[in-house]
């Protein structure tokens, strides 16, 4: 198959974490909609009373990360039988669409009531579908929103480890994707506001489900 292969879709998709959870935290009080390790804390924070975070927000988050999670197992179970190619094409489609709704939003109601909540629920239930269909697709190393394990092995299997590390250079480019995309959707949500960085999210991941090939 001709196309982008997976190792570096999944790199790609990992700077658009970046930029999704920039926008969450920095924009939508202080919620990851991608990282839900870093969401779970957070609500225990909320729930203890700590000032600056949201039950309700991170709630939302959580319950759309994981109704996105089941229709990934859902879509893995009708198309991960088939092309590798066509199943990763279309949920890169579908996230591509929800980040774009997201940034329609973003961009049409920026002080409204309910953008915070569609955002959250929008941007959450995306990366609940990529998230299932990333774990589904099983390449080492780059689960795309989450980075304990990746720097785990990095410092266990270095030279002053167990000296294993034969995949440190994906470890590493992982590592590099996510502090890219956080630290520019940081800036862009500082100086642009959020639409703008999730309008880059779902361009970025349009292009991806137009140039992924299925292999790693």
């Amino acid at each position: 198959m001709r196309g982008l292969r997976l190792v570096l879709v999944l790199l790609t998709l990992t700077v658009v974490s970046g930029l999704i959870d920039a926008v969450s935290y920095l924009g939508l009080g202080h919620v990851f909609t991608a990282n839900m390790t870093g969401n779970v804390v957070v609500l225990g924070f909320a729930a203890a009373g700590a000032p600056g975070f949201s039950v309700p927000h991170t709630a939302t988050s959580l319950g759309c990360f994981l109704l996105g999670a089941v229709t990934g197992g859902r879509l893995a179970t009708r198309y991960g039988k088939g092309s590798r190619r066509t199943w990763a094409r279309r949920t890169l489609a579908a996230e591509a669409v929800l980040v774009a709704v997201s940034a329609a939003v973003a961009f049409a109601w920026p002080h409204a009531g309910g953008t915070v909540y569609a955002l959250i629920a929008l941007t959450g239930y995306a990366m609940g579908l990529r998230n299932a269909t990333v774990r589904k697709l099983g390449v080492a190393d780059l689960t795309t929103t989450v980075l304990t394990m990746t720097l785990t092995g990095l410092a266990s299997e270095s030279r002053l480890g167990d000296a294993t590390g034969h995949r440190s250079p994906r470890r590493t480019a992982s590592v590099i994707a996510m502090l890219a995309g956080a630290c520019l959707g940081a800036w862009l949500v500082l100086h642009h506001g959020l639409g703008i960085p999730l309008a880059l999210a779902a361009a970025a991941s349009a292009v991806l489900a137009v140039v992924a090939s299925g292999k790693e």
